[in-house]
């Protein structure tokens, strides 16, 4: 195998972390809340319900901002059923996804479960522009965020919240140029209406930062297209418009696969070049970030069977992926496509937090345990903080059916504040190992600290509730940093971290 090499230099940079970049999503859908996040009665559940155990993992996980309460569900959502005395709360049904919402968690829950969290658990709150509008935007912002004195923030206080919740971070809707998406509208119609909330929210607190949805996937039909017309009526209300991407390996096409962070590079790149078009148009020298709100591993083709079956029942199992080795590869890949764009993506949120496509799994009234995908975010968010390095890789490549030639090495680099430096990098070949050298320019680093390693011979090796932590990463052999130049061999299918200081 030929070796894959590239160079780090602190003159050659793309741009510095936003802590926001290692950002979750919590939805009302499945058990993502219900016997997920909250649980009364479990044994490790606290006062208000929330579960000790999941607490305790959310934290490792190194979560950011979290994007709440959908998603899909978020356009059929009635902010005030979420909030006031439990018992005087409705019951809903959830067209999205064929449920009943029972309510018992709502607002002040999510507030409280992310101050549990910790001070970097930041509220990311997605408003329902699909079946309401700019009055009731007002109306949660006013409840949710002014000090007191006026009919809303009174209301808080009454509930139980004196403090306001000080929510920055809003959502302008969700994946509004779908068409199974309550209150589906044209891209015309979505950027008036989130154009006139913008500037309402704006009225009330100019400093709030406001997403508009771009399209909910690169392979719509309108795709580039809507962005261009959202953003000629948003440009200069919004700071973000939002992406999402999923991906699975389809007709068992596991190289195409392990290749996703192509797609998702140029999914990226695209949505740039769109957004630098409209503000060139435009004439403005503000430049539009990226949130890509919803990204993971997720094996959709089995998903519409399992919600076409549902009668409305309280907190079905939906959406719970087991992921394999092979799963937790690629979702480091694409971790690393994010970080290699931190230039421009600065808000990300790997879509969901717990039992829905997610890192933590639980079972009622039982354990909680990691996923393998749990690793390389938990890795990514610890290690990734800094200024992330220009990464231009020379790799042997491999052949793949949806992406022609791809780069059997897929890697960045960031250098924290402390002058360490940590490595990323994924070896896609399911077979052979992969050599690396990097030359380190003017870097201060002058050891190996570590090279954690996620591979099994099995790829498709899970954690389960019967085992566990049947897969966790492990140290590698022979990794060394001498001269100013860094040598490892990268296992088949495999995600990596090394650290340098």
């Amino acid at each position: 195998m030929r070796t894959a090499r590239f160079t780090l230099d602190p003159a050659f940079t793309v741009g510095e972390v936003d802590p926001r970049l290692f950002g979750s999503f919590v939805e009302h859908l499945g058990r993502c809340v219900y016997t997920g996040v909250f649980e009364p009665g479990h044994p490790t559940a606290d006062a208000d319900g929330i579960r000790g155990d999941v607490l305790a993992l959310v934290r490792e996980l190194g979560v950011t901002a979290v994007r709440y309460p959908g998603g899909n569900f978020v356009s059929g959502y009635r902010w005030e059923d979420s909030v006031g005395p439990v018992e005087d709360r409705p019951r809903r049904l959830d067209l999205a996804w064929r449920s009943t919402e029972t309510n018992r968690f709502g607002l002040s829950e999510f507030i409280s479960f992310l101050r549990k969290i910790g001070p970097q658990a930041e509220p990311m709150m997605a408003l329902n522009l699909g079946t309401r509008g700019v009055a009731e935007a007002l109306q949660l912002q006013e409840y949710a965020n002014h000090p007191g004195g006026t009919a809303l923030s009174d209301l808080r206080a009454v509930h139980g919240d004196k403090d306001p919740f000080g929510i920055r971070l809003w959502c302008l809707g969700n994946e509004m140029d779908g068409p199974w998406q309550t209150g589906h509208k044209t891209a015309e119609e979505y950027g008036r209406l989130a154009a006139e909330t913008a500037r309402a929210m704006r009225q009330m607190d100019p400093g709030v930062q406001l997403v508009a949805c771009g399209s909910s996937g690169r392979s719509m039909p309108t795709f580039a297209a809507w962005e261009a017309a959202v953003l000629q009526e948003t440009y200069d209300l919004v700071d973000h418009i939002s992406l999402h991407a999923y991906y699975e390996p389809l007709d068992g096409d596991v190289d195409s696969f392990l290749a996703s962070a192509v797609d998702m590079e140029t999914f990226i790149e695209d949505v740039v070049a769109t957004c630098d078009h409209v503000g060139a148009r435009l004439k403005s020298p503000k430049k539009i970030s990226l949130s890509f709100d919803e990204w993971n591993v997720w094996y959709m083709s089995r998903t519409e069977e399992q919600v076409s079956a549902l009668d409305w029942p309280e907190a079905p199992r939906l959406l719970e992926d087991s992921y394999s080795v092979t799963d937790a590869v690629v979702l480091g890949s694409l971790l690393i496509a994010l970080l290699r764009h931190a230039d421009r993506v600065t808000v990300a949120c790997l879509a969901q937090l717990v039992n829905v496509i997610a890192p933590i799994m639980t079972e009622p009234g039982g354990p909680a345990w990691r996923q393998t995908t749990f690793h390389p975010f938990a890795q990514a968010s610890r290690y990734g903080r800094g200024e992330v390095l220009d990464v231009r890789v020379d790799s042997p490549t491999y052949g793949t059916q949806k992406y022609g030639e791809a780069d059997l090495l897929h890697a960045t680099a960031v250098r924290a504040e402390d002058g360490t430096v940590t490595v990323f990098a994924v070896n896609r070949s399911r077979t052979e190992p992969l050599p690396l050298e990097v030359a380190l320019n003017g870097l201060g680093p002058a050891s190996v600290v570590e090279h954690s390693v996620l591979a099994d011979a099995d790829p498709d090796a899970r954690n389960t509730l019967a085992e566990p932590d049947r897969v966790t990463p492990h140290a590698a052999e022979g990794t060394a940093l001498e001269g100013g130049r860094l040598t490892a061999v990268l296992e088949p299918l495999s995600w990596n971290v090394i650290r340098l200081a």
